[in-house]
Formats: structure tokens, C-alpha cells, sequence
């Protein structure tokens, strides 16, 4: 942009016209500096004007040493001398207006831009003053006025058009996303819907196979006499059942593939963004349970963008876990290390920990340390999920003891290639 502005000013400067006499000249050099002056808000306002100055100044010069006659640079600095002070004091009135913080409010912005050519033409205005011997007088100062009106209303009315033009970009991103959110949310939906079919065929089938049982344990008994041709129907029956749930399972599972796999640029992030992700959710977590949690992380070696879903789904269950299990206050700190192909991730905490007695049951489905205020203790599936993605992906996840204090230590290893984009 800064090129831009040092290449265009200048350009801009020579398309001029004569509104009242060949003394006083209308550029669009001005307006093409406001506008780079409002785009360019991390730049300080001053180096912009300087290099816009000194680009006229030298552009100038360069055009009069073009005329046959022979070239005397001196003069030909101290003829455009005064532009060069026009840029540097448009800038700084520009600075010290503070025009950048009206940049949703256009009008605020013509009306300032109007003061700010002017000033900026009335201090032009007395270099050249002082330099050629010349006066100020009143009809000078108005028609330095009349164009500074004029070059602000062009300012504005190109500003708008790049706002409107802005807008209705934004406004097509968003109504795209809602369509893209609508659109999965739907088909969402028509997955719990198959679902729902699949844990009624589920429970129809564990009804069937119970039945069959007792009729078996009956047979064996003795207590009951059956007949025998019956059994294999409802054997036949019950594996009609259950191959209904597997097709279900099979188009839910082809919906949700599907609905994951059509992957963009948003669906890998860098470490430090995910471990932001994580953290603000569950610092959110901690202060609805109403605790008081620490959160840290850091990370060493090259990471490459990983896949936000599987990278956040395996890591949010164990931070939660740790959430969960500290009383009041408490610290969790998260790290990830990488190290060849490998991605090794840490997550520790200063809870109550996990009793040595616990630990080979605790990836167990249904195990669980964790009760509401009434006793109904929780699923008990957390770490087994864990721990069945981490070995579908080829890694493994274990429990350590903390060398101080109480607490628990989850590490994670997982090889890099099975979270990142192909090619990375």
C-alpha cells in the first residue's frame, strides 16, 4: 500500500483542471493521499505524508528536467517546495485531527477532510509567500476554501462507494456462512433422525436377544418345554434387526463423513490458536461451575496447521475432565511438543488426582469418579472416547504421576501426518 501510495500520489497530482485562472489548480493528488491516509491506519500519519511529499517533489522535478530548456534543479526546487510542505502538513493536520476515528461516520470525515485541505492549502499558501516575495489576500484564501470543498465531497463520495462496496461484501459473506450453517444444521437433523430409528431398532433387538435368552436358559434348565423351530426364527429375526441398524449406522455414518470431510481453510488452525480455542471454552466452563481456574499453555518445536476438530475433540475431553475434578481453584496447564513426526500433548492439572488403585479401569467404558449433588454418578465415556481416537489414529494416551503434589497428567502421542492436510 505504501508503494501504491508513493507510485499514485504523484500520478494523481498531474490530473488537474483551472476552475478560475492558470494560478490556481485542482489535483487529485490530495484526494488520493486522504484515501490512502484512512486506509493505511497502522502507519504513522507523518512517514505517510513525508513519503508522499517527497514522491511529488522528486516526480516534479523529474518532469521539468524533461524540457528542452536547460534544467537548473535548484530552481526547480524551490518552485515545488511548496507542494512538498503541502503533503507534509495535510498529514499532520490529518494527524492531529484524529480523522481515523470517525472512519464509520463519512460525513464526520467530509467535514474534517474540508478543514484539513484548507489548512493545509493556507499553509502551502505562505511558503510560497515567503519564498517569492508574493501576498496573501482574501480571494486567494477563498478560493483555497472553495477547493478544498470541492476535493473533500470527491473524497467522500469515493470513501462511501468503497464503504458501500465493503458492506455488501460482508453482507454476502454472512448470508453465505447462514446458508453453509442452515444447510449443515438440516442435514444434521436428518442424521438424528436416522439415529433415533437406529436406537429403536437398537432397543427392539436387545428386547428380542433378552428373550431369547431366558427362553434358552429355560430350555437348559428344563423348566420349560419350547419348540425348537421358533428359536431359529427369532434368531432370524433378531439378525434382521440388527442388519437394519448396521444400514442405518451406515448412512448416518456416509451423512457425518461427508459433513466433516468437505474441508476448508478453517478446519486447520495453528497450535496457538487451538490452544486459545480450548482454553476460552473451558475458562467459560469453570466460571459457569463457578470456580476460579488458572489456565496455561505453551508449545515447542515446528507445528504445522492441524485439524481443528479431531486436535480440539480429544484435548477439550480431558481439559474438561480436569475442570471438573478441581474442587474450587485450581490450575491447568496444557502443552504440545513436536519432535520429528511425532506430536506429543500434555495436559496437567492440580486436582484431587486419580487414586493408584483406579488406574488400570479408568479408560474403561461406564468408569467414572465423578457424582452430582444428587449421587447419579456420569457416563463414565470421556476418557474411553479418548482414548479410542488417539488408537484409531494411531497413538496412545497414558496417565502419569505428578512428581509434586497431588494431581494428574494426561500424555498424548500421536503421529503429525494423521492430523494435518495432506501435502503439509
Amino acid at each position: 500500500m505504501l508503494v501504491a501510495m508513493v507510485i499514485l500520489v504523484p500520478l494523481a497530482g498531474e490530473i488537474k483542471f483551472y476552475p478560475f485562472n492558470e494560478i490556481y489548480r485542482v489535483s487529485f493528488g490530495p484526494p488520493a493521499l486522504f484515501l490512502f491516509l484512512l486506509w493505511l491506519r497502522k502507519v504513522p500519519t507523518v512517514i505517510c505524508g513525508l513519503l508522499a511529499g517527497l514522491s511529488v517533489l522528486t516526480f516534479r522535478m523529474i518532469l521539468d528536467g524533461i524540457h528542452p530548456q536547460p534544467f537548473d534543479w535548484m530552481n526547480a526546487l524551490q518552485a515545488n517546495f511548496p507542494s512538498f510542505t503541502y503533503y507534509i502538513a495535510y498529514s499532520l493536520v490529518f494527524f492531529l485531527l484524529k480523522i481515523h476515528r470517525y472512519n464509520q461516520r463519512p460525513w464526520v470525515i467530509g467535514v474534517l477532510g474540508i478543514f484539513n485541505d484548507f489548512a493545509a492549502g493556507l499553509i502551502e499558501l505562505t511558503i510560497e509567500v515567503l519564498s517569492f516575495g508574493t501576498f496573501l489576500t482574501l480571494d486567494a484564501i477563498y478560493k483555497i476554501f472553495i477547493i478544498a470543498i470541492f476535493r473533500s465531497f470527491f473524497v467522500i463520495g469515493f470513501f462511501s462507494t468503497m464503504k458501500f462496496h465493503d458492506s455488501k461484501l460482508k453482507e454476502a459473506e454472512i448470508k453465505k456462512r447462514n446458508e453453509h450453517l442452515m444447510l449443515l444444521v438440516s442435514n444434521l437433523y436428518a442424521e438424528t433422525i436416522l439415529l433415533k430409528k437406529s436406537l429403536q431398532h437398537a432397543e427392539e433387538v436387545t428386547k428380542q436377544s433378552y428373550n431369547l435368552y431366558k427362553v434358552l436358559q429355560q430350555l437348559k434348565q428344563g423348566k420349560k418345554i419350547y419348540n425348537l423351530n421358533e428359536i431359529p426364527q427369532q434368531a432370524l429375526r433378531i439378525a434382521g434387526e440388527v442388519h437394519e441398524i448396521k444400514k442405518d449406522n451406515q448412512r448416518i455414518l456416509s451423512g457425518l463423513s461427508k459433513l466433516i470431510s468437505d474441508e476448508n481453510l478453517h478446519d486447520y488452525l495453528d497450535i496457538q490458536s487451538l490452544f486459545k480455542a480450548i482454553v476460552r471454552s473451558n475458562k467459560n466452563y469453570a466460571e459457569l461451575l463457578g470456580k476460579d481456574i488458572h489456565f496455561d499453555f505453551s508449545y515447542s518445536g515446528s507445528h504445522p496447521p492441524y485439524h481443528v476438530y479431531t486436535f480440539i475433540s480429544i484435548i477439550n475431553n480431558l481439559v474438561a475432565n480436569s475442570v471438573e475434578a478441581i474442587m474450587d481453584t485450581g490450575k491447568i496447564i496444557l502443552s504440545a511438543d513436536q519432535q520429528e513426526d511425532w506430536l506429543t500433548l500434555r495436559i496437567e492439572d492440580n486436582g484431587p488426582g486419580i487414586p493408584t488403585s483406579h488406574k488400570e479401569v479408568i479408560f474403561k467404558p461406564g468408569f467414572t469418579l465423578k457424582f452430582d449433588s444428587t449421587g447419579k454418578s456420569s457416563t463414565g465415556i470421556g476418557l474411553t472416547y479418548v482414548k479410542e481416537v488417539v488408537e484409531m489414529l494411531e497413538g496412545n494416551v497414558t496417565l502419569n504421576e505428578p512428581k509434586e503434589g497431588s494431581g494428574a497428567i494426561f500424555i498424548i502421542r500421536l503421529p503429525i501426518e494423521k492430523l494435518t492436510r495432506k501435502g503439509d
